[in-house]
Formats: C-alpha cells, structure tokens, sequence
C-alpha cells in the first residue's frame, strides 16, 4: 500500500483522484484546501489529516519524512487551481515524494523546463492526467492511423461546449492569468490527443477567443483541426438542449462520428494504475499540448484566415 497526500481537496475534479487512489488499493494520509467543505473525504478515507493552511501541512508532511527516514509521503496528487500547479509539483518532489498532478501541468512551456530541474536534483518523478489517451475509442482510432500510409492527412472537427454558471467567471476559473483561459482549462486535454493521434503541431490560427468561447484551426502532421470550445448552454445543439442537456461533445475524422459518449467514468482509476506500474505519462509528455494552449492564448485573433469550425461564424 502506497501513501498519498492531496493539495485540493475541495476541488471539483478531487473525488476522482480520491476515488483512484482507494481502487488501486491505496491510501490518502493527509491533504490541504483552504475551503473546508470536504465532507467527501469520509467516502472515501475518512481517518486522513486535513489541513486549511499551507504552513501546516507542510510541517505534517516534513514530520512524516523525517520520521520514516526519507520514505514519508510516496507520491502527492495535485487538484489545485491550475496556476499553482508548479509551485504544488516543486513542493511534492522537494518532499521526497513523487507528484500526480492533474491537467494542464503547467500553463507555459518554458515552466516545463524548470520542473526538469527540479526532478533532476531531487530524483523524483512529475506524472500527469492526461486520461484521454487511455479511452478506448482513442486508442482505436489511433490503431486505425498508425495502420494507414504515413503521409495521409485527415480533416478533423472538435466541438466541446460544456456550460458554466455565472459562479465560473467569478471564480480562478474566469481569470485567465489563473486558469490559462478556456482552450487551457477546458480543452488541454483535447489538444493532448490531437496531439497523441496526429503528430506534431504545425500551425495555429485563432478565430475566437474571449471569455465564453474560443475556436479556431490547428495543423498536425496528419491533421487539419477546426475546432471550437465553449461555456454557452445556447451552443449545444437544439436537439440537445431540447432533452436537457449541458454539454456537447464531438469529434469527426473525415466525416466519421467518433464515438465518445461514455467510456470516462474510470479513467482516472485507469491512470493511476499505469502511473503505479510505471507507465505513466511524465513531463516531456505534456509540452505539445502545453506549447498548444500557450500560443493560442498568445495569438492575435485572425476571424477570417483559414478554416473554421461551422460554430465559430456565429461569434466570429
């Protein structure tokens, strides 16, 4: 049995990491949130240390190390807003412990480069989320392209509207310097696996991006992305909307309907079990998806260069 702290606690995507970390048949000890509402830890592991404040878990989590001779915490799983990410993985390696951190790992490339460091003079180990590469409808497709020429390109549409109250732009959430904007928080992972399936980046041009939506065209080595994300319950499709439905998600290769509607419940369980057996995926994996985001924040808005996804003319 493995020992786990969580920074996070509180967080919307925690009961997942709380839930992977018992199916694997391990244990949380100890875990932070400066928001107290928690309660779901005792679903969970109802006897772990929790903490409010940074200092003292700090403290707890040094005692354990000094008192296990170095061998304390084995790995320190990080659900907290996204701009502390860093700092979060910083903390876990210089504890002695290995860091699962949740997407996106950093909000700029260049961070990758300091973690690198930061594992290489401490000789633990960053490994991240990135959950999508395990789901069985990728994995297919990707069996499907490596099995084609190499040389062939495909045209790809990725829609992802997931509607957000007004709480999400009052929240870390809405403030881009913390969250990276919608295209990080949102869709990292979905440009993780455009990624994972076509090859290197080549180009990106954006034709939408403010606080509610973003969209725009993505170049791989094998594919030619139109893409558009969302926060707008108006952008789901009237059918959906019609049935009571919040979120959309698609994606066409060529024409084809990928099938994605279930398949995710396990997924985090799943990259736990592969991070455990030593197969998970480490910093250098992220920097694609991570080099993704930070430009198309970066971009200048171009509306009427390239092609775009057909849900971008309405706010073009």
């Amino acid at each position: 049995m493995q020992d786990f702290a969580l920074i996070g606690a509180a967080g919307y995507i925690a009961p997942r990491h709380m839930a992977a970390i018992r199916d694997t048949g391990n244990r949380i000890i100890a875990a932070l949130d400066p928001n107290d509402s928690v309660g779901i830890i005792d679903s969970f592991f109802p006897d772990a240390h929790f903490f409010t404040e940074f200092e003292r878990f700090d403290r707890h989590i040094d005692k354990l190390r000094r008192k296990n001779a170095g061998g304390g915490i084995d790995y320190m799983s990080i659900c907290s807003p996204n701009y502390l990410h860093d700092s979060h993985i910083r903390f876990a390696l210089r504890s002695g412990c290995d860091a699962i951190c949740e997407k996106p790992l950093v909000l700029n490339p260049w961070n990758l480069d300091g973690l690198a460091e930061v594992e290489s003079d401490t000789g633990q180990t960053i490994h991240t989320i990135l959950q999508l590469r395990l789901h069985p409808s990728i994995i297919a497709l990707c069996e499907r392209i490596e099995a084609a020429p190499r040389d062939r390109k495909y045209d790809v549409d990725l829609t992802y509207v997931t509607a957000r109250g007004r709480w999400y732009h009052q929240s870390w959430k809405g403030d881009t310097r913390k969250s990276g904007g919608i295209a990080t928080n949102i869709g990292v992972h979905f440009f993780d696996m455009l990624h994972f399936l076509f090859g290197e980046l080549q180009e990106v041009i954006v034709h939408a991006n403010d606080s509610e939506r973003a969209g725009g065209y993505l170049e791989y080595a094998n594919a030619r992305v139109r893409w558009f994300m969302s926060l707008d319950p108006t952008d789901v499709p009237a059918a959906e909307r019609e049935a009571g439905k919040r979120t959309y998600r698609s994606i066409t290769v060529n024409g084809d309907e990928i099938e994605f509607s279930g398949g995710f419940t396990d997924l985090h369980t799943r990259s736990y079990e592969e991070i455990l057996a030593g197969n998970g995926f480490g910093l250098e994996a992220n920097r694609t998806a991570i080099a993704t985001v930070s430009k198309i924040r970066e971009a200048r808005v171009e509306p009427n260069r390239g092609e775009r996804n057909p849900l971008v003319k309405d706010v073009g």
